[in-house]
């Protein structure tokens, strides 16, 4: 019996023991972190400890353990800095964000804080250069036009050091009528619905880095219209059939740039008067074509249709006289009818070439047009040129200052009758980004390195069947331009031909012999050998910004 009798000590050791052999996976009481505040620059880091208290509640002392390896860390602002599982913070960009360990306690969850502070000051270490470039976050969205998104540029460098590159990289959207971002902020704005890439474009050693994020915007409109003009605003044309082209010109109500659309599915075109004068619409090309019927004036309006149902339009006038022009201008061409650079600050000369009644009757114009151009901020044109002859063509120049294209437009009146006609053309720059296999074009930072000049040879119509006119390469090469229905070879002939060379350079032109007699060449055209229809006739001209050379053949 005896042995059956359980000592009261022996209980109460029991008792006590049994709480801390339960105690395999201890809960914490509270929590600190340290330091409490802490400072570091772009790409620095810090560590923070996290100490935990355990005890209870007890009458017993309280322990206190290193928890920083098993707590959670977590940043208030992760764009400001980040934080590792370890406790390491790392700047990102500038600002003040909290970092906070957080473990189970007896109450729930219990977590402390500290206060990061992280200064624009970090830069590339001497020594390292920027190797890889990254845009995050790497998609935001917005609701609704107007609102705005943050973009930063980290670079890492090839020491491994994270750098803010937000305000030195140059930033760029693919479709500013979804979205417009500041060249130097990376603050995305809304403009309408869709979803555009954003690229950062960071010049590191000579060589170009990029990164794109998007950027999407889930409601609003696709881009509507405010405002459509036609030019010209007024012209006559001679019952007798002769035509008059207008063109429609919209204003983007987002980005307030022009787009040509005469021929926009978008857009219809009504004659007040179908039987003074008709205008053509509907079609896939051509619209805007008026045609002078009988004597009188009918306005001729443009109607444009935006997407949410509105309507936009404005009109201009056609006069119809019943005498025909005894020398009319029929009809103007611009050539080439589009010019594509690859660099911004790159330029390209147009030409407008008139067709009259009256011999010749291909006349150049470029000089005695009015040259527009749908951008004029993007791609502003020359117009109104001199002439001079040391200064060659000068009107019809088109300059890139930015990526996208544009409608150029020449028009031209006739002195005799004052009718109109216009021409279009296309100028286009396309952003095209680098890789490390391609250059790319027109992005920030591709501006031409030097100054070019661009070479045009045409023919005024004298002699359309024989001509022959061949020009070296800009380094050198010989008979590299052929132009004219003189050319046999692959490859060769045309009858506008456009070679590019660094302004100032002296080229040599060369007319060999031909069946047809050879006029003579242009005002900018010196020649250097006899003039005659026996051949071969050459001539220099030195190049300026831009240059333009009339072959003329009898």
């Amino acid at each position: 019996m005896h042995d059956r009798v359980v000592s009261p000590r022996v209980l109460l050791f029991i008792a006590m023991a049994l709480p801390i052999a339960g105690c395999t996976n201890p809960l914490v009481d509270s929590i600190s972190v340290s330091p409490t505040t802490q400072s570091v620059g772009v790409g620095q880091t810090a560590q923070f400890t996290a100490t935990g208290v355990f005890g209870h509640g007890n009458n017993h002392p309280s322990t206190t353990q290193d928890v920083t390896d098993s707590a959670t860390w977590t940043s208030s602002v992760p764009s400001v800095a980040t934080v590792s599982a370890t406790g390491v913070a790392t700047g990102v960009s500038a600002g003040t964000t909290t970092i906070t360990a957080s473990m189970n306690g007896y109450t729930g969850v219990i977590s402390a804080s500290a206060t990061l502070t992280v200064s624009g000051g970090g830069g590339v270490a001497p020594g390292s250069a920027v190797v890889s470039l990254a845009v995050i976050p790497g998609a935001q969205s917005v609701a609704v036009p107007t609102q705005t998104a943050q973009f930063l540029a980290i670079g890492t460098t090839s020491t491994g050091q994270t750098v803010n590159l937000t305000n030195a990289v140059a930033w760029s959207t693919s479709s500013q009528q979804i979205a417009t971002i500041g060249a130097t902020t990376g603050l995305a704005t809304a403009i309408g619905q869709g979803t555009t890439t954003v690229t950062a474009l960071y010049n590191s050693g000579g060589s170009t880095l990029n990164a794109t994020a998007t950027f999407t915007v889930l409601g609003g409109t696709t881009e509507e219209y405010t405002a459509v003009t036609i030019i010209p605003g007024s012209q006559a044309v001679s019952a007798s059939g002769q035509t008059g082209q207008f063109i429609a010109l919209a204003t983007s109500g987002t980005t307030g740039l022009e787009e040509d659309v005469t021929n926009s599915p978008q857009i219809t075109w009504i004659s007040s008067i179908p039987s003074i004068a008709t205008v053509t619409s509907g079609l896939a090309s051509g619209n805007g074509v008026a045609t002078g019927v009988s004597l009188g004036t009918s306005t001729i309006t443009a109607l444009l249709a935006n997407p949410d149902g509105s309507l936009v339009s404005n009109f201009s006038t056609v006069s119809v006289t019943l005498t025909p022009a005894p020398e009319p201008l029929l009809s103007l061409e611009i050539v080439p009818t589009a010019i594509t650079v690859n660099n911004i600050l790159d330029a390209g000369q147009f030409l407008a070439v008139g067709t009259y009644s009256t011999s010749p009757t291909v006349r150049d114009l470029t000089n005695s047009v009015q040259w527009l151009t749908s951008a004029p901020s993007v791609f502003p044109v020359n117009t109104n040129g001199t002439g001079v002859p040391s200064g060659g063509a000068n009107a019809g120049v088109v300059t890139a200052y930015g990526s996208g294209s544009a409608t150029i437009i020449a028009e031209a009146t006739d002195p005799t009758t004052g009718s109109i006609q216009t021409a279009t053309a296309t100028f286009s720059c396309p952003l095209v980004l680098p890789t490390p296999t391609t250059a790319g074009s027109c992005f920030p930072g591709s501006e031409a390195s030097s100054l070019l000049s661009t070479l045009t040879v045409y023919n005024e119509g004298l002699n359309t069947t024989d001509w022959l006119v061949t020009a070296p390469s800009a380094t050198g090469t010989p008979n590299v331009l052929h132009c004219g229905p003189g050319s046999n070879g692959a490859g060769l002939g045309g009858s506008v031909c456009v070679a590019t060379y660094p302004v100032g350079t002296t080229v040599t032109l060369t007319a060999p012999a031909g069946a047809g007699a050879f006029g003579g060449w242009s005002y900018n055209c010196v020649p250097i050998s006899a003039v005659t229809a026996a051949g071969p006739n050459t001539c220099e001209v030195t190049l300026t910004f831009d240059d333009t050379v009339g072959a003329i053949f009898n």
